[in-house]
């Protein structure tokens, strides 16, 4: 069995993590393959001194991975899905971070669930993912064109709002007055959309989110649409250009460019444990049930 692994550095938190993963899997001796610049900072930090191969970003994966390991937190992941791209390589992700709602094994639970990974008992949860394309052309969309979370258009240099003309299937939907608009997948449901007060989606359903950002016409809502539904966004305002984000990925977009946003034509697979579902996970997360009137 192999596996690639890529994290993040936490101080206090990520350490014991990374021992206790590198422990059990060389004494199972499965293969690790480690993403370079993560096994740099190993090094660095003189975590680990055995020498091990490697991977890059710009390699990606192929399907003689069993499975990616992220150590980190839910940033991480997404980062993660960059790596995998559409190899079908599943991720599963070990919580390094805070809240987690992708990376839902704990630190206290890795050796039993790892075990789980040998036995090859776990379930996959398939995560639609968004594509996006502007026109006019913009190269630093082209290179990484998909998001696992969601797409976001946003006010740049000034306090100002912006107008975000959208148009659904070529129906034109609303102009948004407001400080940004996005547009998320059932998985970025309960990142930024839930903070802008979007819904819920749990991951097998078939939708998109479309949530205003701090909107001036206060009877915008968040809507709810069908996920293959092509999404076509024109924005203006005072300043000559705005931001565009898939999850963290950040560039600047001219005024009055065109972005169609639809759903990509492969999905990510993230690895699912026993008991540990997304329904517990929301109970635990967003603390449902700690009211003992419930």
């Amino acid at each position: 069995m192999k596996v690639a692994i890529y994290g993040q550095y936490y101080q206090n938190s990520t350490e014991p993590i990374i021992k206790d993963i590198f422990v059990f899997f060389n004494t199972n001796n499965i293969e690790m393959v480690i993403e370079a610049n993560f096994l740099d900072m190993l090094y660095e930090k003189e975590l680990i001194k055995k020498q091990y191969q490697t991977f890059t970003a710009e390699a990606g994966l192929d399907e003689s991975y069993e499975m990616l390991i992220s150590i980190g937190g839910d940033g991480t992941i997404l980062r993660a899905a960059t790596l995998v791209r559409n190899s079908g390589v599943p991720i599963l992700g070990i919580n390094a971070g805070r809240l987690g709602f992708l990376a839902s094994v704990s630190k206290e639970d890795i050796a039993s669930f790892l075990q789980f990974v040998i036995d090859k008992n776990y379930s996959i949860s398939q995560r639609t993912l968004l594509s996006l394309h502007c026109e006019p052309k913009n190269e630093a969309i082209e290179a990484m064109n998909f998001a696992m979370n969601e797409v976001t258009v946003s006010r740049k240099d000034s306090t100002s709002m912006i107008t975000v003309d959208t148009y659904l299937n070529n129906e034109f939907l609303n102009s948004y007055w407001a400080d940004g608009l996005i547009i998320a997948t059932p998985t970025g449901s309960t990142g930024y959309s839930l903070s802008c007060g979007g819904p819920i989606l749990t991951p097998t359903v078939e939708s998109l989110v479309v949530t205003p950002i701090a909107p001036h016409n206060l009877n915008a809502r968040p809507l709810v649409i069908a996920d293959n539904t092509e999404v076509k966004l024109r924005v203006s305002g005072r300043e000559d250009q705005y931001l565009v984000s898939l999850d963290s990925r950040i560039t600047s977009v001219r005024n009055e460019s065109i972005l169609t946003i639809k759903k990509t034509d492969f999905k990510i697979n993230m690895v699912e444990i026993p008991g540990e579902t997304f329904l517990k996970t929301l109970r635990k997360k967003l603390l449902w049930g700690e009211d003992k009137r419930n």
